[in-house]
């Protein structure tokens, strides 16, 4: 059984509903990060998950090289383990104050020289009616300015979803962005290997590049929602509760509140 590590869930609550997002330090061990890490690395190095078409051809470019992994619990058995982490759980479980389901899981290399994920909402991909999701994203190295940390904009999660402008792809695999709206701007968060953020889905966030000249910055992202949900993006589906089998809603068509139809596209 997994020792849980002492989190203060009420801190952690207030600190979510107040600014849109919390960290929890050292959620997962140290022997947890080091499974993922090289399971990972077993899957990349053989090619024995596919990996997301981000759209990259360049060889030499580092995205190339290294793809992110996109809803590998659904091949892989240890990555849909730690989707359903129970220390993730636990916190889930506070932060929606009802029993949540998985949607998605993903792994990003992120490795130097990598460009970075302009600023963006998750809801408008995954599309969650009613309520949100919410990203739970361990680090699986460590993770500060110089190999791209996350960035996010306290205060955003009380807007609505925001309609994307053209992004600046010399510094960002995707090609939109979110702008922040004035009187909000962006914090850093570094974080050490086994720390896990959680944020809301309404959430303005990204990273930069990695401007390391030898470091990784490995990461593996879990994206929930409330177990109440009517609709999701539909791929998303099937989704995956607690006790590990697969469930189904509705398919949420629609394109969102700027009229574009996301059901295909994810974070």
């Amino acid at each position: 059984m997994i020792a849980l590590p002492d989190i203060d869930l009420q801190e952690l609550k207030e600190t979510y509903d107040r600014d849109g997002f919390a960290l929890a330090r050292r959620l997962f061990s140290l022997e947890e990060v080091a499974e993922i890490r090289e399971t990972f690395d077993k899957i990349d190095q053989l090619g024995a998950v596919r990996p997301h078409d981000d759209g990259i051809r360049d060889p030499n470019d580092p995205l190339f090289q290294h793809p992110r992994i996109v809803h590998p619990h659904r091949s892989n058995a240890v990555a849909r383990r730690y989707l359903l982490h129970p220390g993730v759980i636990n916190c889930l479980r506070t932060l929606f104050g009802e029993e949540p389901v998985a949607t998605q899981s993903m792994y990003y290399f992120k490795p130097p020289g990598a460009r970075g994920q302009a600023l963006h909402q998750d809801n408008m991909y995954l599309l969650v009616e009613p309520g949100t999701c919410l990203g739970a994203w361990t680090a699986i190295d460590r993770v500060d300015r110089e190999n791209g940390c996350m960035m996010l904009v306290p205060g955003s999660h009380r807007g609505n979803i925001l309609c994307q402008e053209k992004g600046d792809t010399s510094v960002s695999f995707t090609s939109h962005v979110t702008r922040i709206p004035k009187g909000l701007k962006a914090v850093e968060m570094p974080m050490e290997p086994g720390d896990t953020l959680f944020f809301g889905g309404s959430v303005i966030h990204g990273s930069g590049p990695n401007r390391s000249k030898d470091r990784f910055r490995r990461s593996f992202i879990g994206h929930y929602a409330a177990g109440s949900l009517d609709k999701i993006s539909k791929f998303y589906l099937p989704l995956v509760k607690m006790d590990g089998t697969d469930c189904e809603v509705a398919a949420n068509l629609g394109g969102g509140a700027c009229g574009q139809d996301w059901q295909g596209a994810l974070h």
